[in-house]
């Protein structure tokens, strides 16, 4: 057998733990699949003395994740502290200058500095690799990267946020209120320290860039995707969705039109009977489609102990293996530096609005749509209340840009009480 995998482990949380625990329970079973015995050599953390479930004591400490990433005694540098920059950027650019490979989960620091750590890690041969970056313990970096390699792909899409399926699902089959799920959410601990990352799109959108950048050959271009988070969801969304045979999921898309790349995570109506339509819970969803293969769909847990530690060690294994793959599928310093678009394919749009008790008000939203090229498919009004009456429309396949362009002039209407919400409703 050859000589061990030394690794490093900094950051000894939920999913470092998990790691750490992987190892030493499957020790011989790794060395038989690999052919190289994994060893951990070192490891750090905010905290030393923290009770973690498992013994750290055969183990040298470092206080200083940067420290950890220059010692000699390790091969792999396994990032698992988080944050887009601070000790994790510093320590993983600190094991790229030492000539180490890093295996990551840190889907905020590749968001929004993968081109640079690509380019210096592959200028020195070395490997950044982050399965569990993305959708947890769903191997779907690994089929961009090989199992699919044969396709052009034409589209990725998924869920990719548990928490904000958490809460729809949630929202749907208890009746419950937004910020009631919410909360509820939060008790749990489902939620970031920042909720906004969670439900805001942020978090999700993150993934969503690293997997376009594999699929269509881009650098990973996180600042031009567009951004909605499901704050704004009702229970009645929910319930006129499930009337007309939808149910509402944050969906990301990417797809590379004539336009440019098209990146949008956001609220869509998505058909029930489809497989993200019957996604349930905290569930992740990634849908891949390549000329050749059609449609491929991977479900599986998001996040948590055991998926997320899963995945990393799926990219430990790789390595003692002696796979090397660059970090978005093509040599960094090839890819194209995209051109942002907006949707280019027209969907219909599920518009929902407070209409104020006064005379000609339908008229006058009837009005704005055609002006503004929108045609109504099915209109219903429904719960007045004394003062304002909630209106759903649903239109014809329409251009994102019509759409907009009649929300801001429902806005500026004297008829229309707050902001109207517009949602995709998605060909899946």
């Amino acid at each position: 057998m050859s000589t061990p995998l030394r690794l490093g482990i900094a950051g000894l949380g939920t999913v470092g733990t998990g790691v750490v625990k992987i190892v030493r329970r499957h020790k011989e079973l790794l060395s038989a699949r690999t052919g190289r015995e994994i060893v951990i050599s070192a490891i750090s953390a905010r905290t030393r003395d923290k009770d973690r479930g498992v013994s750290l004591s055969g183990y040298e400490w470092e206080d200083d994740p940067v420290a950890l990433a220059r010692r000699d005694d390790v091969d792999v540098f396994v990032e698992l502290m988080g944050g887009s920059d601070g000790p994790a950027k510093a320590a993983t650019e600190a094991a790229i200058e030492a000539g180490k490979d890093v295996v990551t989960a840190n889907k905020a620091m590749l968001a929004l500095h993968g081109q640079a750590l690509a380019e210096a890690a592959e200028a020195k041969n070395l490997l950044i690799r982050f399965e569990a970056a993305v959708a947890g313990g769903i191997p779907v970096v690994k089929t961009l990267t090989e199992g699919l390699t044969g396709n052009e792909m034409t589209r990725v899409m998924g869920v990719m946020n548990g928490t904000c399926n958490y809460i729809l699902t949630r929202m749907e089959n208890a009746g419950l209120s937004y910020e009631e799920v919410f909360e509820e959410a939060s008790q749990l601990g489902y939620l970031e320290a920042d909720p906004t990352l969670d439900v805001g799109g942020i978090d999700a959108g993150h993934k969503l860039a690293l997997l376009a950048a594999i699929a269509f050959g881009t650098r990973v271009s996180f600042d031009a995707m567009e951004l909605e988070g499901i704050e704004r969801i009702t229970i009645a969304d929910i319930r006129q969705a499930a009337d007309m045979g939808y149910r509402i999921k944050l969906l990301g898309v990417a797809q590379k039109t004539g336009r440019g790349l098209e990146q949008r995570m956001s609220p869509c109506l998505v058909p029930t009977g489809s497989p993200l339509g019957q996604l349930e819970n905290a569930a992740n969803m990634a849908v891949l489609e390549g000329d050749a293969v059609g449609q491929i769909v991977l479900r599986g847990a998001g996040a948590g102990e055991g998926p997320t530690a899963s995945a990393v060690m799926a990219d430990i294994l790789d390595i003692a293996r002696g796979i090397r793959v660059p970090t978005f599928g093509r040599p960094a310093a090839q890819l194209e530096k995209p051109v942002a678009a907006r949707s280019a394919m027209p969907a219909p749009y599920y518009l929902r609005m407070e209409l104020e008790d006064k005379p000609g008000a339908l008229a006058k939203v009837a009005a704005i749509l055609g002006t503004a090229g929108l045609s109504i498919n099915r209109m219903r009004q429904y719960g007045h209340t004394q003062t304002t009456a909630p209106v759903l429309i649903v239109t014809h396949k329409a251009q994102r840009e019509a759409v907009d362009t009649a929300l801001e002039a429902l806005e500026k209407t004297d008829v229309v009480a707050g902001r109207p919400v517009a949602l995709r409703i998605e060909d899946v």
